[in-house]
């Protein structure tokens, strides 16, 4: 008698598990299930990284502005730029100037003094052809921003006093126009901001 019980107790889990399998809608429902798993493990692993993600941002930022103001100690965002802090005044500011290279875009971070003349740029990301182009980022061609006022920035066969990387007139020509025209609407948004 009891293996007759245990016998249609299986034959009846056995009868669901068939009539599950066979309806129609089976698919779909475990489709659910699995899309709705998928969703919420991939929601737990992004609130569990977005702290450190951004907080590694901000560490890069750091170091990026650090690389141009060596004496910073701490930085503030505006709408349109950093201002960044040395003993409690303001000692430059910084911005991102993007242009369009040979290879695509160049991101440029642009540091300048109180006085608008450059400070330093950093090239901090750019897709412009390995050994060429690429020279961009280098200090040789980088360097001969650091005390100009927007004036003077530009190539020095446009009158201006950066010298071009030879085989490479377009991406220096970018880099140029990117931080000239830039640090321009910056030093507008600037002086508008500190009246």
């Amino acid at each position: 008698m009891q293996n007759n019980i245990k016998n249609n107790k299986e034959k009846r889990r056995g009868l669901i598990a068939v009539k599950i399998l066979e309806n129609k809608f089976y698919p779909l429902y475990f489709l659910i299930i699995i899309v709705f798993v998928a969703v919420s493990l991939v929601m737990v692993v992004n609130n569990v990284t977005r702290t450190r993600i951004i907080a590694e941002r901000d560490a890069a930022i750091i170091r990026q502005f650090k690389v141009i103001f060596s004496e910073m100690e701490d930085y503030k965002f505006r709408e349109e730029y950093y201002e960044i802090y040395s003993g409690g005044d303001v000692i430059g500011y910084t911005f991102i100037a993007t242009g369009k290279g040979y290879g695509g875009e160049i991101s440029i971070l642009v540091g300048i003094n109180k006085d608008f003349t450059v400070k330093k740029i950093t090239i901090i990301a750019n897709t412009e052809t390995p050994g060429l182009g690429t020279k961009i980022k280098e200090n040789f061609f980088t360097d001969q921003f650091a005390g100009l006022s927007s004036k003077d920035i530009s190539l020095t066969r446009d009158g201006g006093k950066i010298d071009a990387i030879t085989s490479a007139t377009i991406s220096s020509r970018a880099v140029t126009d990117a931080v000239k025209s830039e640090l321009e609407a910056k030093i507008e948004k600037i002086k508008g901001d500190v009246q």
